[in-house]
């Protein structure tokens, strides 16, 4: 039987590194907001069924009428008012999901560039259950480092790689995650990192470096040179 698949977007932040006053998903992107050219993707999956957007708090009404209605982005079933981290905004939009959502699968508002094909994949490797995330490997030699810049060891690079969503877990795993994350005041840099520390298996396959989330003023620099570099198309494979 085909798992009923919900997506959850994160896209409450203000983004005070972008410097400028606009939220950096409501940023233009080839003259469309960045968190639309992210939601299309979902919306042309056949493999997700609903989406839950969860978005700065009071902005729900402005959002579902200049970005959901006006881009006819029909997938999105819920919006949802964002916490005070990353976390909490996750959790809200989680705890709206419906209970009868098989998986979830997590992607930030603001890595405008995932693929079809990529989603896919991952949710091809999470059908027996496990979690799994989509990562890329390094590039560059990582060093430790203490406070104060002296370098403490070099980590063999072929065992490390770098997270990216989207990440995809079963629902019932993703909740007592959170749950288990808010009860001991955890706060973890991804929801990965939740689930690892409950003991539950989580694998990666690898990403894409045109998957970027976008942060930085040099990010959407960036993100323009990608989408000048791609062909004409909503979720590009």
């Amino acid at each position: 039987m085909t798992p009923r698949v919900t997506a959850v977007i994160p896209a409450a932040g203000f983004g005070r590194r972008m410097e400028v006053s606009t939220p950096k998903q409501f940023l233009l992107l080839d003259g469309v907001p960045v968190l639309v050219h992210t939601l299309r993707v979902f919306e042309v999956s056949p493999l997700i069924h609903d989406v839950c957007l969860v978005v700065p708090p009071g902005m729900e009404p402005s959002c579902r009428v200049e970005l959901i209605d006006s881009y006819g982005l029909k997938k999105v079933s819920r919006i949802v008012p964002g916490g005070e981290t990353r976390q909490a905004s996750v959790y809200q939009g989680l705890m709206k999901t419906s209970p009868d959502a098989d998986q979830v699968v997590v992607h930030d508002g603001v890595r405008p560039f995932l693929t079809t094909e990529l989603l896919q994949r991952l949710l091809e490797a999470a059908k027996d259950g496990t979690g799994v995330i989509a990562a890329v490997p390094l590039k560059d030699t990582p060093k430790e480092i203490r406070e104060d810049g002296t370098i403490v060891s070099t980590p063999d690079r072929a065992r490390l790689v770098l997270a990216q969503t989207p990440q995809v877990f079963s629902r019932k795993v993703l909740m007592e995650a959170h749950q288990k994350a808010y009860a001991d005041g955890v706060l973890g840099t991804d929801d990965s990192a939740l689930v690892e520390r409950l003991g539950h298996p989580v694998r990666m396959i690898e990403g894409s470096w045109d998957n970027i989330k976008i942060t930085t003023p040099e990010d959407l620099r960036w993100a323009e040179r990608i989408l000048e570099m791609r062909q004409p198309g909503i979720g590009r494979k």
